[in-house]
């Protein structure tokens, strides 16, 4: 299998951890959790953009990670579940740290803009979305383009 950290041993907390710090260096502040049924499924945080606070959500998709795992297993045995779907989740967020960490390098040397790399991820509170998920709740139409 060719995926990035599909064998990643770092305690999903920890990766975590190494967000939250990447991205308060960066200037993130406000940063919080949402968990869904125990599984810290996002992390969001504000920052400033042209002095305006701007809100942000990335999520770790878990499930889906999981299912991919799974799909890889020829002959589970007893305990291979539970083992897989603690996989997942180290997985999931270790990538998820490992991006942020390009992304903050990419601004800071000035190769990209905090916009440019998170614009997918501005959140919207009042709608629970990201950009991007409204613009797919959308048909993309906003997009150049896109009829």
């Amino acid at each position: 299998m060719n995926l990035k950290n599909y064998t990643s041993e770092v305690p999903a907390i920890t990766s975590m951890g190494r967000i939250e710090k990447n991205l308060v260096q960066a200037g993130a502040t406000d940063i919080s959790k949402n968990y869904k049924e125990g599984i810290c499924v996002a992390i969001r945080f504000r920052m400033m953009v042209n002095n305006n606070p701007l809100f942000f959500q990335l999520p770790a998709r878990v499930d889906a990670c999981f299912k991919v795992l799974w799909n890889e297993i020829k002959r589970p045995v007893s305990g291979t579940e539970t083992r897989i779907r603690q996989q997942a989740e180290r997985t999931a967020w270790k990538i998820i740290s490992d991006w942020v960490e390009v992304q903050i390098s990419m601004i800071t040397l000035e190769q990209a803009e905090l916009l440019q790399v998170f614009l997918p991820y501005a959140y919207n509170p009042a709608k629970d979305q990201t950009f991007f998920e409204q613009l797919k709740e959308g048909g993309f139409k906003a997009l150049p383009g896109i009829n």
